[in-house]
């Protein structure tokens, strides 16, 4: 059994992709030495309940009717009604693995001893991760402030016994899936409803998702650009370290670093070093370190934001020694606008890999037979493929306009500016898809241009490349329909296995993943 302690506050990235890697933690532990803190700020929240000064979330009503007291013998019945009340979300379930995520995220943040709840508490929330019972969580209904509430909402009503559960491959009733995992409901105390749906839990998550999923993919686009820049018999010139010097950006640097060695010791490139009459080649293959590098640096920064509130405390109020504080950690602001960075980046990635397809098939810019078609006219080649990276690019424009200039107050006002950080971080997986689709077209089309050019070799790393896709994708000499060549080699291109394999003899490109 796969068994990991996660510190509360000091969660790395290798925590999150273990997290979110098929099989996943199998078991989470925290360390004892967080239970004091746990403990004491429960304490704390426990005597605030018991005295007469109205405590936000602990003997009031919540946003708007934050002004309305609530009798002492009513306080747990209002953590369970506002558990019940929040949860009203809708849409497809969240993935599983996800959830798994957020489940962590939430029972960590808690654990650091801010939040005022019970041990049971943060315990009920590793149970249900440890016994394999996945909440049901709706993906729509989070405007990313206060927190996440709907999604979590859901996410914690099977802690008592309510809502929907996956478990052992079946979605059935929470109380159900909690009886056979042997895990008892929990009774709420006082502000443990609210501390467990206040929280950027849910935003953070499915970014960090989409984040995983944008390293592996960066990868993959890198190496499938230098496969068409050989395709191209493209200048290695413009890959200089003294150009990417003078100019100090670190992705920039990194990339060009990449670039040379996938294609070090190519026989295409010398081959046309002395009898290439071009004085430069098109921005799509000689500024790939320049584009790729700003990507590789927003990846960058939206690692360090989507960490450091991975780790953070989101509810309110908090708990610090002698008070209960009311603020707003539970705005999503920071996780809206990496969010918001890395959809950027992936349109980018995707982009520039669509012009590099338009570019493979125009004869007049590759040098290459028309649309990569062994008999122009008979066949029609590479033609509707590009057409289809076309599509995909066009429709991550769309998607990559900033969802956090938006907002719409809600509760009468009370929540007058909202991050939309849920939807900002939900749509990076369509945009992920597509850019996908787009690197795997170019890197078949790319692989069919490399045809054309035997019995001439290309770099030893990028013929490791070109092995891969010809496991999945013969060379086309006639028309055939390409759907599932582009299918199989998405997986690839995705899942990071292209990326995995050259990444071993290239140090360079290894450098290049999120640390």
């Amino acid at each position: 059994m796969t068994a990991r302690t996660l510190t509360p506050g000091q969660l790395t990235l290798d925590d999150v992709r273990l997290a979110l890697a098929p099989g996943g933690i199998e078991r989470a532990e925290l360390p004892d030495s967080c239970r004091a803190g746990i403990r004491a700020s429960a304490a704390l929240v426990r005597q605030a309940a018991d005295g007469d000064a109205p405590v936000y979330g602990v003997n009031t009503g919540f946003g708007k009717l934050a002004t309305k007291r609530i009798a002492r013998e009513d306080l747990a019945t209002l953590q369970l009604k506002l558990l019940r009340s929040h949860a009203v979300g809708v849409g497809d379930p969240l993935p599983e693995r996800v959830v798994r995520l957020i489940l962590l995220l939430k029972a960590t943040s808690l654990a650091r001893g801010f939040s005022g709840v019970r041990e049971e508490v943060v315990d009920g929330l590793l149970a249900l991760h440890n016994a394999g019972v996945i909440p049901v969580v709706p993906a729509q209904g989070s405007v990313g402030a206060s927190g996440d509430l709907a999604p979590l909402a859901h996410l914690c009503l099977p802690l008592i016994g309510e809502g929907e559960a996956f478990f052992r491959g079946q979605r059935v009733p929470a109380a159900q899936a909690l009886r056979q995992a042997g895990i008892e409901p929990l009774q709420l105390g006082p502000k443990e409803g609210l501390a467990l749906i206040n929280g950027t839990q849910v935003s953070t998550a499915l970014a960090l998702d989409a984040l995983m999923a944008a390293d592996r993919l960066f990868e993959s686009a890198v190496v499938t650009g230098a496969v068409t820049l050989d395709a191209a018999r493209g200048s290695d010139a413009p890959f200089d370290a003294r150009i990417h010097e003078v100019r100090g950006q670190p992705g920039q640097i990194d990339c060009a670093a990449a670039y040379r060695a996938l294609t070090a010791g190519s026989d295409i490139r010398r081959s046309h070093l002395e009898n290439d009459d071009r004085v430069q080649d098109p921005y799509c293959l000689r500024c790939q370190p320049q584009v790729m590098g700003a990507c590789l640096d927003q990846m960058r920064y939206a690692s360090q934001v989507l960490l450091r509130e991975a780790n953070a405390v989101t509810d309110n109020p908090l708990v610090f020694e002698g008070s209960l504080l009311s603020g707003g950690n539970f705005h999503a602001e920071p996780v809206a606008l990496a969010a918001d960075a890395l959809a950027v980046a992936i349109a980018e990635i995707g982009a520039i890999s669509e012009r590099r397809v338009a570019m493979l098939v125009d004869t007049v810019v590759s040098r290459l037979p028309p649309f990569l078609a062994a008999e122009p006219g008979l066949n029609s080649g590479f033609m509707i493929v590009h057409v289809t990276a076309a599509a995909l690019a066009s429709e991550n424009k769309s998607l990559a306009h900033p969802a956090s200039v938006d907002s719409l107050p809600t509760s009468a006002n009370q929540e007058d500016h909202v991050s939309m950080a849920t939807f900002a971080a939900r749509r990076l997986q369509p945009m992920l898809r597509n850019t996908a689709h787009i690197v795997a077209i170019e890197l078949l089309a790319a692989a069919q241009g490399i045809e054309f050019l035997r019995p001439l070799q290309s770099a030893p790393a990028l013929e490791a490349a070109l092995r891969l896709v010809r496991s999945l994708s013969p060379a086309m000499m006639a028309d055939r329909s390409l759907a599932r060549d582009i299918e199989a080699v998405h997986h690839l291109v995705a899942d990071g296995g292209l990326g995995h394999a050259i990444e071993q003899r290239i140090p360079e490109l290894h450098a290049l993943r999120l640390a």
